[in-house]
């Protein structure tokens, strides 16, 4: 299993292959759907983002409360189909990782490809391991959004695979 440090280099990118599995440490990002379109809808004005998206690894995830001595409750991962017609846009922006579950489309996929990134898939129904794997939570955008707000989290041995690298090789088309 190979040991990731987030930030995501260009270099580590490059040097993933779909099918591998991973361990992420570092920091990543969380939005769902809501959080897309309310970032979208940031751009289409020409207003400036509350965070940058230069360089981040996005996790398709809305948080449960934090029990007592935790930083964050259960928090799988959400289908990913649900951000694609966001995702280009994203990407163009300097996105470099997203986690979630499920296919991505075929522009999803292009785009990847095209700007360098990587997708990784989540487990999903597996809430509580990704939750332990949380050290720090805190609110970074769009808190009215509640559990689909943008949170910034700090995680350790967060277990992923590689399901779409920068190459275009994909787990769900072999």
């Amino acid at each position: 299993m190979k040991r990731i440090e987030l930030p995501l280099k260009e270099e580590v990118i490059r040097g993933l292959s779909a099918g591998e599995s991973v361990l992420l440490s570092g920091e990543i990002l969380t939005g769902r759907d809501c959080a897309h379109r309310r970032i979208c809808e940031f751009l289409d004005r020409g207003e400036a983002l509350p965070f940058s998206l230069a360089g981040e690894t996005i996790y398709y995830a809305g948080p449960c409360p934090a029990p007592a001595g935790k930083a964050c409750g259960s928090c799988g991962p959400t289908t990913s189909a649900r951000m694609d017609s966001f995702t280009p846009r994203l990407l163009e922006l300097g996105l470099k990782g997203m986690i979630g579950k499920g296919e991505r489309s075929e522009a999803v996929c292009e785009s990847i490809v095209k700007n360098g990134s990587v997708y990784f898939a989540a487990i999903g129904g597996a809430g509580a391991l990704y939750g332990n794997a949380i050290q720090k939570s805190e609110i970074v955008a769009f808190p009215d959004l509640l559990s689909e707000a943008v949170y910034r989290f700090l995680v350790k041995d967060f277990p992923c695979i590689v399901a779409i690298d920068s190459r275009g090789g994909n787990i769900y088309k072999r």
